[in-house]
């Protein structure tokens, strides 16, 4: 397998992947376009800050199975494509911590402390000394917008400088802080009050912005900002103009939203503001940590199928995955003959869990797996399974149950069509067994593989022996007839498994016999 190294790692994660048997593609410095043309016939593509994955490289990616990003940011990777595609996205959220951490306290001092103007004007010849009176942390407010990770790092190492805390996250409460250590308050009332403002969140829809010209002009015309984040979390012209205007007292800048920032950009000639050049993950411990984190992720995914830190992989927990994959074959097999008993328009799917199966939302996954598998080009995995049948328009619904009858675990699956339903159900057996107990309102002990015959008929003597003959004559081999009449409706149910799929003609022949309803032929 090839893997694409496209921005710097260190030689140690260079080593796991060689050592891995992989054909790596080295790019570190490569341009767009030379990227963009590597990537077509890899199968891995690991990336820290300076690559830009589209969804035009993702396209052109046939055979791409695992991104896998160097750090904590993903906005730089069009994670819908890949996930349409069926392409894991993993980061490295955990190793970077600490050094985020200690770049957003050394952006503070240095700014509290006028460190940079100190060091260009001594540089030049300057003793300002009495102009550059700078400002102590003890005392002062911290505003902390949000309490991750690396938030949490940064109000442990603000609390030891006496700072007062206060923390944003629309996602956690106070039950989770200590009241003694940090106050979570909303955003507007943390821009308020504080002195200094810190940013630890992700660049999304949601946040894009978030300091706009209107917020930063609610802070204190003394308080400073930070962001070590994303860039365009901050507004860059707002913010400038903010400075600019007398707004706020300053701002510290790691992270831009085109990198490297380019000269026209309005903070470069902002006023009280302290600039880096995206250096908050680049410690040499932090480095080391991500790049061999990032290249065994990617390893242990393409090897072994094991998933660490996966940003669109709807189950958790793999460990469990493994432990029902008997009930996730079972699964997908029903899917498989869902998709081939509905060829035309589905409006909905319904997968329902009971008894010891109680994993719905992964039963309903390789269900659709199976149904989709052969109705689309894509590949289908558990990825983007759920994806690509919404495109379709099929709605998805997952529940569990401890109503499994007479059974230990069941998985109950209900496909509506345009104008029609059917419902097929399976249960695992002693010995890791599938079978078919319920098959479009009939029940039966079905053992799903090879070729199957779906056929209802007239419950009249006779029918076997024609039927059977008929197969006769042209060579089919009958390895099971399975019978159920129990509708009580004038009608029988067969399924009939066949040694070879029957030819158009044979099967024509079946279905223009007298007692016979219909026929369809399906593939396990």
């Amino acid at each position: 397998m090839k893997i694409l190294v496209s921005d710097p790692i260190t030689e140690s994660g260079m080593a796991i992947l060689n050592d891995a048997n992989f054909e790596v593609v080295s790019l570190p410095n490569g341009k767009p376009e030379e990227k963009e043309e590597a990537c077509k016939d890899v199968h891995g593509w690991i990336i820290r800050s300076g690559t830009k994955i589209t969804e035009e490289m993702i396209s052109s990616a046939e055979n791409l199975r695992a991104i896998g990003r160097a750090g904590v940011g993903v906005d730089n990777i069009d994670i819908p494509a890949a996930t349409r595609r069926g392409i894991v996205v993993m980061n490295t959220p955990d190793v970077n911590t600490i050094s985020a951490a200690e770049h957003t306290v050394a952006m503070m001092l240095t700014l509290s402390r006028n460190i940079s103007v100190g060091d260009r004007g001594m540089k030049k010849g300057e003793w300002n000394r009495h102009a550059l009176v700078g400002t102590e942390l003890r005392n002062k407010t911290l505003g902390i917008v949000g309490m991750g990770k690396i938030g949490r790092e940064v109000m442990s190492r603000c609390r030891s400088f006496g700072m007062k805390i206060l923390g944003f996250d629309p996602y956690l409460s106070q039950d989770m802080f200590n009241p003694e250590e940090v106050k979570i308050v909303e955003l507007d009332a943390l821009t308020a009050v504080s002195d200094y403002i810190t940013v630890h969140v992700p660049l999304t829809d949601g946040t894009r912005d978030l300091f706009d010209y209107d917020r930063l002009s609610s802070m204190k015309n003394s308080a400073r900002i930070i962001n070590v984040a994303r860039g365009g979390i901050i507004n860059e012209s707002d913010l400038a103009k903010a400075l600019t205007d007398g707004k706020i007292g300053g701002a510290a800048i790691d992270v831009f939203t085109a990198e490297p920032i380019e000269t026209s950009n309005p903070l470069v000639n902002a006023p009280n503001i302290l600039l880096t050049p995206h250096l908050g993950a680049s410690t040499q411990e932090a480095k080391e940590g991500v790049s061999m984190a990032v290249c065994e992720q990617v390893r242990d995914y393409l090897i072994h199928e094991k998933l660490n830190n996966a940003l669109n992989m709807p189950i958790s927990d793999l460990a469990k995955l493994k432990e029902i994959q008997i009930n996730l074959d079972l699964a997908e097999t029903m899917g498989k003959l869902q998709g081939q008993l509905n060829p035309r328009v589905i409006k909905k799917v319904h997968v329902e869990c009971a008894g010891s199966m109680d994993e719905a939302k992964p039963a309903a996954l390789a269900f659709l797996k199976g149904l989709l598998n052969d109705r689309i080009p894509d590949r289908v995995n558990y990825i983007n399974a759920e994806t690509l049948a919404i495109e379709l328009g099929i709605g998805i619904e997952h529940s569990y149950t401890s109503d499994c009858g007479s059974y230990t675990n069941l998985i109950r699956t209900r496909v509506t069509g345009e104008s029609d339903r059917t419902e097929i159900h399976g249960s695992v057996f002693e010995g890791n067994q599938i079978r078919l107990v319920h098959i479009l309102g009939y029940e039966f002990d079905v053992t799903p593989y090879g070729t199957m015959l779906f056929a209802r008929n007239k419950d009249v003597p006779g029918v076997i022996g024609k039927v059977g003959t008929m197969l006769g004559k042209a060579d089919v081999n009958i390895g099971a007839y399975l019978l159920s009449r129990e509708m009580n409706d004038g009608e029988a149910f067969a399924v009939i498994r066949v040694d070879n799929p029957l030819e158009v003609e044979i099967l024509n022949d079946l279905k223009n016999l007298p007692e016979i309803i219909s026929v369809q032929q399906l593939n396990c």
